[in-house]
């Protein structure tokens, strides 16, 4: 996978390496060719020493068929370190000024091309031509810095330098292309393959954190580092949670192991024949409490799956929550069990409504005052306040330890201080999701010692 992303960008960069090498030959060509024109529009113009030669007749005087230099004109050659011949129509030297001595005194049509084209005096000397009426006129500068370069060339020897000459530049550029393309395709994909690996760690739940590299992967590499962190925590929350529903079976199977071991024992008894009607009656009372221990747990657990799907159908009627709370109040103290218990009842108005499914809000009050009732010394003093929007029960008991109320309303939890008593564990779970059912909330509060208050904040009203 490393190498494929590398091949890929060097791909990509070779491609436009390409098309640029292209696009460069086309700009070089275009002003090559513009530079060609426009030397050549001004090559046909005359230079400084050719328009000094052309306009030098004007210092040449004929008198009767004999040409002169006059004297201005002898002080221009002699300031233009320059010699002059002056020739009839048949090539003859009629007469010259500061000539050298290798200078010919005849020149034939041929010698003039020569002279002009390709032959330089001394090797500093450039020769121009010139003429007035019947006499020409050969000029010579001595140092002009004008050299006069001639070029043979063929076409097809041309196309093959070109040829040969631009292979070998894409070639090279290609080379350098690759190589430079190579270093930094390493430098860029070296990140993918490290990120491409974090997330192979990831799908193998493998949530260490890595060192971040820098550059424009940076924020990449964040991000899969919370991701990490994130699944990190939620792993250890799911093995916690899992270890507690095995937790929940394990003390469901034994508390229904009870039960039915109770329910065949008494059933056996029942068909033996041998007991009295008496004890028949009391082993079917038996049989039929040991039954109903198993409905309501098997009821705690069907209901606690529905409520954390969210599926609990909710019947909502408008109730009088101060007589609903007093009727529960009421209900518990006439219960044998808690018929000595001190518990105390207040409400801040003689009505206030709201709408709740009765059933399902009755079992979740009643399992929070059964909990104060149930898990504290017989002389404990309970009181419940029914407010506009709340319901608050408050006992002076043990109280609940901090480690424990943390995890006081998780499904598969249970307390320290419950461990001698009946119950499937989910009692309070399911009172807390029945009041979030009805768009409230719950908190509780507790001290060692101190005591422990559940506050239970109901939806408001809307109003029409």
């Amino acid at each position: 996978m490393k190498w494929k992303l590398t091949a890929r960008f060097l791909l990509s960069v070779l491609s436009i390496v390409i098309i640029v090498i292209f696009v460069n030959t086309a700009i070089l060509v275009g002003l090559l060719t513009y530079r060609l024109t426009n030397d050549y529009d001004s090559g046909i113009h005359a230079t400084t020493e050719e328009s000094f030669v052309r306009d030098f007749q004007q210092y040449i005087e004929i008198n009767n068929g004999t040409p002169s230099v006059n004297e201005e004109g002898l002080q221009h050659l002699h300031q233009r370190n320059a010699w002059i011949q002056l020739l009839d129509v048949n090539g003859q030297v009629l007469k010259s000024h500061f000539a050298p001595d290798e200078a010919q005194s005849h020149y034939a049509p041929i010698d003039l091309i020569q002279v002009y084209k390709y032959k330089e005096f001394d090797g500093d000397t450039t020769v121009y031509v010139g003429s007035k009426d019947d006499v020409s006129y050969l000029i010579g500068i001595k140092g002009s810095g004008v050299t006069r370069l001639v070029m043979h060339f063929s076409g097809s020897s041309v196309l093959q330098f070109s040829g040969k000459f631009g292979l070998f530049i894409v070639i090279a550029d290609l080379l350098v292309a690759t190589l430079v393309g190579w270093l930094f395709g390493r430098t860029l994909t070296k990140p993918l393959y490290a990120l491409i690996e974090r997330i192979r760690h990831l799908k193998n739940r493998q949530h260490m954190p890595n060192k971040m590299p820098g550059g424009v992967y940076k924020p990449v590499f964040e991000n899969l580092n919370e991701v990490s962190r994130e699944l990190a925590a939620h792993e250890q929350e799911r093995k916690r949670l899992e270890m507690m529903r095995e937790e929940w079976i394990s003390n469901v199977s034994h508390d229904m192991k009870t039960p039915l071991a109770s329910i065949r024992g008494y059933a056996e008894l029942l068909n033996d024949g041998k007991s009295t009607p008496y004890e028949q009656t009391e082993y079917a009372q038996i049989i039929e409490k040991q039954s109903l221990h198993m409905q309501n747990l098997l009821d705690d657990l069907n209901l606690t799956m529905r409520l954390r799907h969210q599926q609990l159908p909710l019947s909502l009627t408008e109730v009088n929550m101060v007589q609903f709370i007093r009727e529960i109040v009421i209900d518990t103290l006439n219960t044998p069990q808690y018929e000595q218990a001190n518990i105390e009842f207040n409400a801040t108005k003689d009505v206030i409504k709201h709408h709740i499914d009765e059933h399902f809000m009755r079992r979740a009050v009643m399992n929070f005052l059964h909990n104060a009732l149930l898990h504290n010394p017989s002389d404990v003093a309970v009181n419940v306040l029914v407010d506009d929007h709340s319901i608050t029960i408050s006992d002076n008991g043990n109280g609940i330890s901090a480690e424990d109320l943390e995890h006081i309303f998780e499904r598969y939890y249970r307390g320290t201080n419950t461990e001698q008593t009946h119950g499937t564990g989910l009692g309070t779970a399911i009172a807390r999701d029945i009041i979030e059912a009805h768009g409230g909330t719950v908190t509780i509060t507790s001290e060692e010692q101190q005591g422990t208050a559940v506050s239970i904040q109901l939806q408001e009203e809307q109003k029409e």
